[in-house]
């Protein structure tokens, strides 16, 4: 899948040219299908909320696919059904170079595309409940900053953030935004056309693209660099998950939006809301790990049916 995404270098300027499906289309090709809205399942979501006096959500990708951005497990549409490519594994990454600057000139050809995105309606609502009153926490399991574009200010990012980028010897932190031009002065005459978009503003370049490219250091110690972001294969610190864990024991109530909760960081907090017998309701497109233990499930974009409640 192409979409049109070409960097070039021009007058001491990198340029981005995207193509119309890449720019505005590509929005609904990462959302799976679904069955039409149904008014009593509606209804009991509203309810859901309504009888939440401290409401915990937690969102997934599933909640930003609406956003534009792809996430890994949606029937049809995500990466796994689209192709037979995995994520980076933090230990690769920590011990190649190689695989640091493959990860990083994808990462910078499609981080301009990715840091524009914007909330959906869903972000928009989830916003809207915490300034209401009605939302007590909210757990994301996204590394996007949508919710923090949204207005959210009660919110973990379980997984960390995109948008900052820390040495891995130091611990120095920079806004991801500063590595970019970092990268444009190390690679003035470097152009790439991406071959696809993947998950968390990565994109798909050839071996042949990537070899030229080169990655700068930690200023101040000389260290490698890495987005504040949990890999796979790496754990959530333990002061976070503790952090969220008690936030879900003062919660009343757990709403899961556009998460399959396959990863345990996330289902662990659904096995602590079981423990304290807390009411779970999910809204998302497919089967979760939790369907079981959920009293309400329903199976609908996002961005269409969280506007729909009243948090009242």
């Amino acid at each position: 899948m192409n979409f049109g995404l070409t960097f070039r270098a021009a007058k001491g300027r990198w340029m981005v040219k995207s193509s119309r499906q890449c720019s505005r289309g590509s929005i609904g090709l990462f959302v799976p299908p679904s069955p039409p809205l149904d008014p009593e399942k509606v209804k009991e979501l509203q309810r859901f909320v309504t009888l939440s006096k401290r409401l915990l959500v937690m969102t997934g990708a599933g909640i930003s696919t609406e956003s534009g951005i792809p996430d890994y497990r949606s029937e049809k549409v995500g990466l796994y059904a689209r192709t037979d490519r995995k994520p980076i594994q933090h230990g690769d990454f920590l011990r190649s170079a190689p695989v640091r600057q493959r990860y990083w000139a994808r990462n910078f050809v499609g981080w301009p595309r990715f840091s524009s995105l914007q909330p959906n309606p869903a972000h928009w609502a989830l916003s809207n409940w915490e300034r209401l009153g009605k939302l007590y926490w909210l757990v994301t399991q996204n590394v996007d900053a949508l919710h923090t574009k949204a207005g959210s200010q009660r919110l973990t990012e379980l997984h960390g953030c995109m948008h900052r980028v820390l040495c891995v010897d130091c611990g120095d932190q920079i806004p991801r935004r500063a590595l970019q031009e970092r990268f444009e002065a190390l690679n003035p005459t470097w152009s790439a056309e991406a071959h696809g978009l993947a998950p968390d503003g990565d994109v798909f370049l050839t071996e042949e693209q990537v070899q030229s490219f080169q990655v700068p250091s930690c200023a101040r110690c000389g260290g490698p660099l890495k987005p504040d972001v949990v890999f796979f294969g790496d754990t959530v610190n333990p002061d976070k998950v503790d952090f969220v864990r008690r936030r879900v024991k003062e919660a009343d109530s757990l709403l899961v939006v556009g998460s399959s909760l396959q990863v345990y960081s996330g289902y662990r907090f659904i096995l602590t809301a079981r423990e304290k017998q807390l009411p779970i309701a999910i809204l998302n497109i497919g089967p979760t790990r939790s369907d079981d233990l959920a009293c309400l499930k329903l199976d609908s974009p996002c961005g269409e049916l969280l506007p729909l409640i009243d948090p009242h």
